[in-house]
This record gives structure tokens, sequence and C-alpha cells, in this order.
């Protein structure tokens, strides 16, 4: 018997060792809308509980609908060969939102085992109701509207609306000057949970530069959009530079996406509620912006620098020697559109030879605009001894925020240049000194000499140098003639180095190839095509697009051909910027189109 009462005695002792200590919870949303219905739970834990003795606290801005509903709920589990139950009593109380604000729920309090617990407070946001849809675009019936908080609206029996999902493409500004930076965001809204996403047409930038903005597309944000509350993403982001005036229009995209909708089941006692995937397709909206002219008259050096920069330029060392290469380091640095500035023309003396300048842009995107330095590299090398003057050089840029045009100059150089190596001897290290100790004999014989004069004049090679001197001086004429109205005709001289400044871009560009720097191979290869073809056909940088281009090709009788390839080219540079590393044509490849085109066009007699 003895034995009987002690094990019963361990047995009770070893229950009340395993049942878990009572505990009294709650359980409450974070955040509501205004006029949302929201439950709050109050639980207590593994203990006996008395309903009279149940404290609620009041909610401010909050109507209580009703409430207790009590529910009772019982569990077992055996860990390594011990049996340990739970339970749980469930007090659930119904509310109304009524009032935009922050609240607190305060502690409530209940009586259980002998034991007073209580709750702990919690923090509640109401915040502004979405507004009913408007007539003939909700739901069939006095079904509510869309709640993105409230999946009990997002039922698959009813149609996913215009104003339900959508896509935004949103300017910061509603006019800007030609070459200024504008920012670009486009942005999915959407009041259900999205299972997937496929851009089928991007919107066209036509008219535009684009600088893109790396982003990380995530549905994470919460906005309130005319009055009713969205899930959104943001989808792209970039900095444009309008390339002409006039009203112009950043064309739609389209979109496939999966929207998850849910079906109702009931099971009997309870209803659960499946997700289901529908299709559907979006279509963003067309945003269109006045593109103000510069204002006349343009200044002289002004080449389409818009924002606000400043310039430096130093020579490299202080000893200048013939044979000897130097450099001129010029810097240009603000914000706009720095990666689109046109090189600065220095004036060098003629006795100095001139490699072509490297230059080189370290910009950053910041803000609603682009800041940066562009860096350009002159060497020379100097042909002559003596004092020789490297010109300043003009740099005009327009300023949007005040609308004038502002005009900065670099210093002088004064060098002097000293002799230096030689890979050749000069005539007078040739020159051999008579020697005045001389002493020549005395002719002997013929005592009767004669003179014999021959005239210059005479001689047939006087004559012929004279006809050379003046065919030089013929040709001298004409050559100065020639450079006098290649000076005066601007668009006739570009076009003369449009190839030579189109092969240049396009050897830095398979540079760039090489060294698997693709995102400025794309750019190079752009800015080659793009200024060839302004310089080939006359059209100036504000008036070239695609259209125009093939009008002037059409008029002067390019083939089918030459015209497919080349803006087969542009289309590839376009969309390789702007797609996946895995989807873009390889760089050898637009290279070689790239260079088959010009050459093609070569061949073409077009019209100064």
């Amino acid at each position: 018997m003895k034995k009987f009462l002690t094990f019963i005695a361990l047995m009770i002792i070893a229950s009340a060792g395993l049942r878990a200590e009572v505990a009294f919870r709650v359980k409450a949303p974070e955040r509501v809308m205004v006029g949302e219905q929201f439950y709050i739970t109050y639980s207590v834990i593994d203990g006996n509980p008395s309903l009279r003795s149940l404290r609620v606290p009041e909610i401010s801005g909050c109507k209580l609908l009703y409430g207790p509903s009590e529910s009772r709920s019982q569990s077992y589990e055996i860990i390594n060969g011990r049996t340990r139950s739970n339970s749980r009593v469930d007090y659930t109380y119904v509310y109304r939102a009524e009032k935009e604000g922050d609240v607190t729920i305060g502690e409530a309090s209940v009586e259980a085992d002998g034991r007073q617990l209580s709750t702990t407070r919690r923090k509640l946001t109401i915040v502004a109701s979405s507004q009913p849809a408007a007539s003939g675009q909700g739901t069939s019936g006095n079904a509510p509207a869309v709640n993105v908080d409230d999946i009990s609206t997002q039922s698959s029996d009813r149609t996913v609306q215009s104003d339900d999902v959508f896509v935004r493409i949103i300017l910061n500004k509603s006019t800007a000057y030609e070459q200024e930076a504008i920012e670009c965001t486009i942005k999915l809204y959407t009041k259900y949970s999205i299972s997937s996403f496929m851009p089928t047409k991007q919107p066209s930038f036509d008219g535009f530069l684009i600088e893109e903005v790396p982003i990380q597309a995530q549905l994470n944000e919460v906005e309130n959009y005319r009055g009713q509350n969205y899930m959104t993403a943001l989808l792209k982001r970039c900095i444009i530079f309008p390339q002409k005036s006039g009203r112009l229009t950043i064309n739609s995209g389209n979109y496939d996406i999966s929207v998850v909708q849910y079906d109702n089941v009931n099971m009997g006692f309870f209803n659960v509620r499946t997700p289901q995937e529908r299709d559907i397709k979006v279509s963003s909206n067309s945003a269109s912006i006045d593109i103000k002219p510069f204002p006349s008259p343009q200044p002289e050096g002004f080449s389409g620098a818009v924002g606000t920069f400043t310039i430096d330029s130093r020579l490299v060392g202080n000893n200048f020697r013939t044979n000897d290469p130097a450099t001129l380091i010029y810097t240009i640095t603000g914000t706009g559109n720095i990666k689109y500035v046109k090189e600065p023309e220095i004036d060098f003396p003629s006795e100095f030879e001139l490699y072509n300048p490297q230059t080189d842009y370290d910009t950053r995107v910041n803000g609603s605009t682009v800041s940066g330095t562009m860096t350009v590299e002159y060497t020379f090398v100097p042909q002559a001894t003596g004092q020789f003057k490297i010109g300043s050089d003009k740099f005009v840029y327009f300023n949007p925020s005040n609308g004038q045009y502002v005009t900065l100059s670099t210093p002088v150089y004064d060098i002097k240049v000293a002799k230096g190596t030689s890979t050749a001897a000069s005539a007078e290290q040739k020159e051999i000194e008579t020697k005045n100790t001389d002493i020549l004999h005395i002719k002997t014989g013929d005592k009767h000499p004669s003179m014999h004069r021959t005239y210059v004049i005479g001689t047939w090679w006087y004559w012929g140098l004279i006809a050379l001197m003046i065919a030089g001086v013929a040709c001298a004429a004409l050559a100065r003639g020639k450079r006098a109205r290649m000076a005066s005709d601007e668009k006739g001289t570009r076009l003369i180095k449009a190839n030579k400044v189109a092969r240049r871009r396009l050897k830095l560009a398979k540079h760039l190839s090489e060294t698997a720097q693709d995102e400025k191979f794309y750019e190079e290869t752009l800015k080659a095509i793009w200024g060839y073809l302004s310089d080939k056909l006359g059209i100036p940088a504000s008036q070239l697009t695609r259209d125009n281009i093939m009008n002037v090709l059409a008029d002067a009788g390019a083939p089918e051909e030459v015209r497919s390839n080349l803006g087969e080219v542009l289309d590839d540079c376009e969309m390789a910027r702007y797609s996946p590393a895995d989807t873009r044509p390889s760089t050898a490849d637009i290279y070689r189109k790239a260079s088959q085109a010009i050459n093609s066009m070569e061949n073409i007699k077009f019209r100064k």
C-alpha cells in the first residue's frame, strides 16, 4: 500500500513539474484602415480563468461591435515518453476603426487559478481608408472595393479593374530645356499580391538620351494614390536628357502580370480561403513633357552643355624639349549632361605634333541629375625650339535654373622649348671648315687663257626652276583659298572629318570591348554612330532622330540594305544597354555591324 501511495505522489509531482506557467496574452493587428473591422483576442494559457474577472480596456478611435466570444481548446504531446497537456481559453472582441491616428491598446486583466494576470500594452495605427471605386469601375452589386490589406475583398469571382493594378510613368518636371536632366520613374501600383511580372514591351524614349539608375524592384511599400492604398514597386528609374525642343512623349509599355485572388471554401464548421492566380495584361500611361529651345542668340562656343560646371586645366611638367612628349590635362566638373559634353578644341602651335585626346568620365546619379567629372588628356610633342603659347579655350554652358549662358575660360600657357634629342644630324654638324693655310701651286702651261662666260638665264634648268616656283605659289594660293572656304563652310568640314572622328571612337569602343567594359562599349558605339550621322547628313544634334535619319538616307538614294543595317545597329546598342547580360548580342557583332554601316555610307554621295 505504501508503494502505491508513493507512486501516486511521484506522478502528481511529475505532472506539476511538466505543467507550464499560466500566461495571459493579447493578439491584435498593428495597422488598420478607417472603417475596417478587426479582431482582438485575449488568451489564457494553461489556466482556468474567471470570466467575471475579465477586464478589457476601451480603445480610442474604435467602436466595439461584438464580444466577447469564448472558445476553448486542449492539446496533448508526448516528449521522451512523458505526456504534456496544454489548455487555452480565447476571448475575442470585434471592433471597427473610426478615426485616423496612432492609439494604444491598454492592459487587460483576468483572474486565473487564484492569480491576477495582465497583458502588455500594444500600439495600433489607424490609416486613411481607400475610397470606393468610381461608378462603372467596381465590382457588380454592393461588393466593397478591393482593399490591399483585406483578402476577403480579393475574391476570385470579381474582375481585376484598371484602378486595381496599373503602371505609372512619372516625370519630376512638366517642362524643361533641351539637354536638361529630367528624372523618370516607372512604378507598379497594385491592390493584389503579384506572383509573376513580365514586361512584353518597354516604354520608348524617342528624342531622349538615357542614364539608367540601378534599382532592386521590391513590392514592399504602401502608397496612398488618389485616395486609395496600393502596394508599390519601383520598376525603373533613369535620368533622361531631351535632344530637341517641342512636346516629347514617352510611349507606354505593356506588361503580363499574374495577381493572386482567393476562393472562399466552406469546410463545414469554418471557411478556408485558397489562393488562385489570374493572368492580366497591363499598359502603362504615356508621359509627355514640353521642352523649351535654347534662348537666342546662342554665344560663340556653345556646344550643348547644360547644367552647372567648373573647368580647370594644367600642364604636366615644367621643362619642355623637342621630340619629348608633354601633356595638357583639361577637367570639367559639375552636374548636368556631363557625359555628352563635347571635347574642347585647344589652340596648339603648328610646330607641335598632336595625338588623339584621351577622354575619361567619372559620373554618378545625384538626386534627379547626373554629377561627375570629364577629364581630357592632350598629348603633344614640340618639334622646334623657341617660345610658344598654348591658347586658352572658352567653355560655354547653359544654366537652366536661371535661363542664362555662362562662359568660362582656361589660362594661356607660355612655354619655352629647349633643344632635345634628335635622330638626324644637322647641316651645321656636317660643315667642314676651310683651312686658310693651304698653298696652291701656280698653274703653268698655256699663256693665252681666254674667259668663257655662260649666263644662267640661258640655261634650261633656270627656266625650269622659275616654272616650278610659279607652280608652287599657285598651289599655295589654291590651298590657302581651300582652307579659307573650309573654315567658312563648317558643315562641309564636319562632313569631311565625319569618317575620321567615327573611326577614332570605334577604335576606342573596340578597346572597351576587349577589356570587358560592355556598358561603356555600347555608349561609345552609339556616340560614334550618332556623331557620324550628324556630321555626314548635316542634321543638328537637336533634330537627330531615327525618322529624320531614314528620311535623309532615302532622299539620298541609299539602298534599303544600308538603311536596314544602320537601324539594326542602333536597335542592338539601345536594347543591349537595358537588357540582361545573357540576352545581349555580342560586342564583336555590334562592332562589325557598325563598321560595315559606316563603310557602306561612305559610298553614298550626300549633299553638303
